[in-house]
């Protein structure tokens, strides 16, 4: 004896149900899952897309930046490079402003060199003013605004800025950090329902309307997950809340970045180092000689020389190089007498340490150059265009009408007290070290219980 398909409230034929298999954990977690991840979605996604547009940006900027400073960064390669005293004296002539706090001599034979004063007026207390300086002949090729470790320029830095806080400051860093929190949950949740899926709706090719999105949405979700948890993890590293937790969990562990000592320069660097400080970088045995230390101690280019902070500290020179192989080491020397004090290479870096170091390098796309920008480009590509399709689904499941259907809710009740004790317990740690995950958790959570008592009360007073 055959039934009837059974069919939704405008005529459509309902697909039959699959035959019941055994129950696991994971069948009462997947309406759950579901509700999470639709929700989530919905809500998120507008910070996620600001993230996704601007980390596109960032990522091309890099080569931009190269195009449109191409004046200030780059000239004909010379002979003979002028002194780095001289370099730092032509750079100083032109902008007697501010005092110098670092100077990167030219890494490469057509670029630059660049000579960075703070305290100078219009540029911000977290920004330095670069002035390029041609190694050859001593022209000072312009002055730009510099911000970050990478050397950004104004049209990187903006855009960074953007991309980071808003442009709103300390405040703005939570809209990033609340995509980094949400980020993952959303990926790793999509990956597991794409999955639980039966195969034939997993097929894209000639299927039309929602399901075709749905398609379109989990696979192209699916292969760009790992992506995502990535960006997600190495974003919390340097926000606000969770990178806090982050860095005394590596404190506790023994595992933060250790820094070269610049104190105590030598018995007579109170004396001698203070001899010729105008706040042109120039200290005791001059930056010429210290440059010269540095280089005997094998810091090859790109290396920043960083002025003594009072006359009782050394100077520091240190490797910049983010990209592959990382060049991170540092040493302290001696302004008054040229001797090398302290010494630190990267190769002794703790294992955590170095871990965030390439993590945060792979995220801003300097680790691995221009393929590692394209990489990104194509992550932020993905994240916009399956953004779009959740909207678009959201849309098709209501047929269009203003906010589309909501997923039904019930789903917490189906989750058996052995698999939600420990998911409470996990959610609860996790909203400890990732408040901007656990706190907006906590309230979605609150809400739909409040809203499905108050629907199952109207329920039982409507049928009495």
């Amino acid at each position: 004896m055959s039934t009837a398909p059974s069919t939704t409230k405008d005529g459509t034929p309902q697909p039959a149900a699959p035959a019941p298999g055994p129950r696991g954990p994971w069948a009462p977690l997947r309406p759950l899952v579901l509700r999470l991840h639709f929700y989530a979605g919905v809500l998120v996604a507008p910070f996620l897309l600001v993230a996704a547009v601007t980390g596109f940006l960032y990522a091309g900027a890099f080569q931009a930046e190269k195009l449109v400073y191409a004046h200030e960064m780059t000239v004909p390669v010379g002979d003979v490079e002028l002194p780095m005293s001289e370099q730092v004296a032509a750079a100083r002539k032109a902008h007697p402003e501010g005092t110098v706090t670092a100077v990167r001599p030219s890494p490469q034979e057509d670029a630059t060199t660049r000579v960075l004063l703070s305290g100078v007026e219009g540029v911000g207390a977290t920004h330095s003013l670069a002035v390029f300086v041609d190694p050859y002949t001593g022209e000072v090729r312009g002055a730009l605004e510099q911000y970050g470790s990478t050397g950004a320029l104004p049209l990187r830095t903006w855009i960074d800025e953007f991309h980071r806080d808003l442009r709103l400051g300390e405040n703005g860093r939570l809209y990033s950090e609340l995509a980094a929190s949400w980020l993952w949950v959303i990926a790793g949740g999509g990956v597991a329902l794409w999955f639980s899926r039966r195969r034939a709706l997993r097929k894209v090719r000639g299927t039309g309307g929602r399901r075709r999105t749905l398609g379109l949405h989990g696979t192209v979700g699916v292969w760009a997950a790992a992506g995502f948890f990535f960006l997600s993890a190495t974003g919390l590293t340097w926000s606000q809340y969770a990178g806090a937790h982050i860095d005394e969990l590596r404190t506790s562990l023994g595992q933060s970045t250790p820094a070269v000592s610049a104190a105590g320069g030598g018995e007579h660097a109170g004396h001698d180092a203070a001899a010729g400080d105008g706040g042109d970088g120039e200290h005791g045995v001059g930056i010429d000689r210290i440059l010269a230390a540095a280089r005997a101690e094998g810091l090859g280019d790109p290396v920043e020389i960083v002025p003594p902070a009072d006359t009782e500290s050394a100077y520091v020179v240190r490797q910049v190089q983010r990209s592959w192989p990382t060049k991170q080491d540092a040493v302290a020397v001696d302004p008054a007498t040229g001797e090398v004090t302290d010494v630190l290479r990267f190769e002794e870096f703790p294992v955590l340490a170095k871990l965030t170091r390439w993590g945060i390098d792979l995220h801003t796309g300097v680790l691995f150059g221009l393929v590692n920008q394209i990489a990104l480009m194509a992550l932020a590509l993905a994240l916009v265009l399956l953004i779009l399709w959740g909207y678009r689904m959201w849309w098709q499941r209501g047929r269009g009408s203003a906010f589309g259907r909501p997923i039904p809710r019930g789903a917490w009740a189906q989750v058996p007290p052995y698999v939600l004790v420990p998911l409470m317990a996990a959610i609860a740690v996790l909203g400890y070290f990732l408040p901007l995950l656990g706190i907006p958790l906590a309230v979605f959570l609150a809400v739909d219980v409040v809203l499905g008592e108050i629907a199952y009360r109207r329920g039982r007073r409507a049928s009495v």
